[in-house]
């Protein structure tokens, strides 16, 4: 490792430590010419490859994954460090299975799956972009397709739509 300092090539390691979940490590070393300090982080690198829909390959990105489930949950109650949680899992799940490629069909229908289960909004957000919507009965398919957990949603969900129409008919 290369001193950031005087650009010597040997240093000693002081400390080791694990960071981001186990994902790294940072150690803390010491130029033997200079005599300085100064931190690297150690990760691995197991590239996966994701298939466009166009047949073309890219590297997959976490940041990218992040910045398309942000977007499915901006003005939702799902905070960022939700996101950046739901992220990290699906990263991590992917990691964890050693594939060494994923449509992004297959990504697609991963995010979907674990959208659904944290926010309805954000997931028909996430499907409408993702599947790629044409018109309205693409949507209310999506729609229909949801099954709440909760019998009290809907039974609410019903009374709200009930006291709105009897509010429109006054």
């Amino acid at each position: 490792m290369k001193c950031p300092f005087c650009g010597f090539e040997e240093s000693k390691v002081t400390d080791s430590r694990s960071a981001m979940e186990m994902m790294a490590i940072k150690r803390r070393r010491e130029c033997l010419k200079c005599e300085q300090r100064f931190t690297t982080f150690e990760t691995i690198d197991l590239t996966l490859q994701v298939r466009k829909r166009d047949g073309t390959y890219q590297d997959f990105q976490e940041e990218k994954l992040i910045k398309g489930i942000e977007a499915a949950c901006r003005y939702t109650r799902v905070s960022h460090d939700q996101v950046l949680g739901l992220a990290h899992k699906i990263s991590s799940d992917l990691m964890a299975s050693q594939i060494r490629e994923i449509t992004s069909r297959e990504l697609g229908e991963i995010v979907m799956k674990h959208l659904q289960e944290l926010d309805t909004v954000a997931y028909i957000r996430f499907a409408c972009v993702y599947k790629r919507f044409t018109d309205i009965k693409d949507l209310l398919d999506a729609l229909d397709s949801i099954k709440y957990k909760d019998e009290n949603f809907l039974q609410k969900n019903t009374k709200l739509k009930e006291m709105s129409y009897a509010s429109k008919k006054k």
